[in-house]
């Protein structure tokens, strides 16, 4: 431990059994300099369970040891987001108007929910071309990554037209947006749904800054995704 931390945080961090998975939050709680709240709100979401399902065996072991090192843009990438935040009962009807606005209204959770290092932008952001307007749902800036990151909300199921649409937005920025020193765009498509064979195929060739990724309003069931990371750590390299 380290005195980088409060009591409160080592109490926090003692409950959790394992110690690849206690490593980890140590680290980003000191990194990211989280309350004991954001700590709770973490673990409950599962983050590092969240972060190493997109990892091989080195890759797990190693955010467990270094933190969610963030050099390129799959590093800020989750799969699903976690959005209970917003609060919207399990029943409720909503549209990806209401999402959104949640979102804003929560800003400073979503923004503990996206990572380290999101500026906040703005939101439905225009894109006019040849007279017609397009809207960009919420945009960031990445101060790490030194990019735009484009964030696009579908409550319905993913279709192909939405991954071709967030391509045009990228393209826009990349040409219209960016500065000089700006890396190339980041686009995050979140939907409820997200048929993982159309995903490939619609994206064949297409930008690599182009991600699709689940949201779910309600936190993850835990021992699950435990369940499938340990997997990952006893796989053999090969």
């Amino acid at each position: 431990m380290t005195d980088k931390l409060t009591w409160s945080h080592y109490v926090e961090l003692l409950s959790i059994s394992d110690e690849l998975t206690r490593n980890f939050y140590e680290i980003q709680c000191i990194a990211e300099k989280w309350s004991i709240d954001e700590l709770k709100r973490q673990k409950k979401s599962a983050l590092f369970e969240r972060l190493a399902l997109s990892k091989d065996k080195e890759g797990v072991l190693k955010i467990s040891k270094e933190g969610q090192i963030i050099e390129q843009p799959t590093d800020i990438i989750k799969n699903p987001y976690i959005l209970e935040f917003v609060e919207i009962p399990e029943r409720q009807i909503y549209d990806e108007t209401e999402l959104e606005k949640r979102l804003i209204d929560n800003l400073q959770q979503f923004l503990l929910e996206l990572g380290k290092g999101f500026a906040f932008v703005g939101r439905q952001y225009r894109i006019t071309l040849n007279n017609t307007h397009f809207y960009v749902d919420l945009v960031f800036y990445h101060i790490k990554l030194k990019c735009y990151v484009l964030i696009d909300l579908k409550k319905r199921k993913l279709e192909h037209h939405d991954i071709g649409q967030m391509n045009m937005y990228l393209g826009y920025f990349a040409t219209e947006q960016n500065n000089s020193d700006d890396n190339e765009p980041i686009g995050i498509i979140l939907s409820s749904d997200k048929d993982e064979i159309l995903v490939e195929y619609a994206t064949y060739k297409m930008s690599s800054n182009l991600f699709v990724s689940k949201y779910e309003l309600y936190l993850p069931n835990k021992k699950e995704l435990e369940q499938r990371v340990k997997q990952i750590i006893n796989e053999t390299i090969e």
